[in-house]
């Protein structure tokens, strides 16, 4: 069964990857605040700021995982096909590489900004893997 999803699951080890390197990133950035104090990032920083945003892109992958994670699990468990549950989350591992990217190479406080249209598309991934899933329950 499991070879069926390794792509899927190789889908999984590179969000994991990207969420390590962010935590690597975020950590490295934070230490090169001013009056740097372990696990606080200066409430004063916004997106023009580095070390802000590095932080904000980590938490941010932590926070939608979690749902995308569960979604993945419940989905093989499910038996939900193969290839539709590689495409939702190699959408999904794609658009959250590329929200890191622009969270870290764009510095704005506009909303929307490049880095919501990369959340967007994870968000879809996932609620389509969601619906893939409900269909699997109704048979």
């Amino acid at each position: 069964m499991m070879e069926a999803y390794s792509s899927a699951l190789l889908g999984v080890w590179v969000i994991l990857f990207t969420i390590i390197a962010q935590l690597v990133v975020a950590a490295v950035a934070h230490r090169m605040q001013r009056g740097y104090i372990p696990g606080i990032v200066d409430n004063s920083l916004d997106n023009k700021s580095f070390i802000f945003r590095s932080h904000r892109a980590h938490i941010n992958s932590l926070e939608n995982f979690i749902v995308m994670f569960a979604t993945i699990l419940v989905a093989i468990f499910m038996g939900v096909s193969a290839t539709w549950l590689a495409v939702c989350v190699w959408i999904y591992a794609i658009a959250r590489i590329l929200h890191m990217w622009s969270y870290y190479a764009i510095a704005t406080n506009r909303n929307p900004s490049l880095r919501s249209l990369f959340y967007v598309i994870g968000l879809v991934a996932n609620v389509v893997l969601l619906f893939k899933v409900g269909f699997a329950f109704l048979g």
